[in-house]
């Protein structure tokens, strides 16, 4: 996540990564684009009830988007009680290159699976500046199978292009 000065840039900044609108994020909250507008600017501040749903909009933690220092990425290993069915679960890979590039991939764990199974890999064919070429997919979908949840992987590369791979 972005750290910016202000928590209006950090909710900005945090939404256009998503590639979310300020309308979208209105209607997923129950509240105004208005009020989205007037917390992306510093007018004012989310109601507080609001944080845990706003965080959970932007793919992040409470702690995260109030904090001006980056935090430690969150996962948590869950018991076998708290564990979702996999076949519930999204693998989410996010690449943000530095040049404002985005890609997006949302993809059901088992299909994930299912896909490194048949040998499908995450790196591009022209083996330049890659950043998923390192990347174990096995390795990623062994933990969440054994109930780790959250950001599994965040790499950055020297240029700032961004690949994270979350599963929920």
């Amino acid at each position: 996540m972005l750290h910016e000065e202000t928590l209006g840039q950090r909710i900005a900044a945090r939404r256009k990564e998503l590639g979310f609108t300020q309308e979208d994020m209105a209607e997923g909250l129950g509240v105004s684009s208005q009020a989205v507008s007037k917390w992306e600017n510093d007018v004012s501040c989310p109601d507080i009830k609001l944080l845990p749903s706003l965080a959970e909009m932007l793919e992040t933690t409470v702690d995260e988007l109030l904090s001006e220092k980056p935090q430690a990425p969150v996962v948590r290993l869950l018991s076998p009680e708290q564990r979702k069915d996999p076949k519930d679960m999204l693998l989410y890979i996010r690449v943000h290159s530095h040049r404002g590039d985005s890609v997006k991939i949302n993809v059901p764990l088992p299909l994930a699976t299912t896909l490194v199974e048949a040998g499908v890999s995450l790196h591009s064919q022209n083996g330049k500046d890659d950043l998923l070429k390192g990347i174990d997919l096995n390795q990623l979908l062994a933990m969440a199978n054994s109930g780790a949840v959250g950001k599994l992987l965040e790499v950055e590369s020297a240029d700032g292009d961004i690949v994270e791979i979350t599963v929920e």
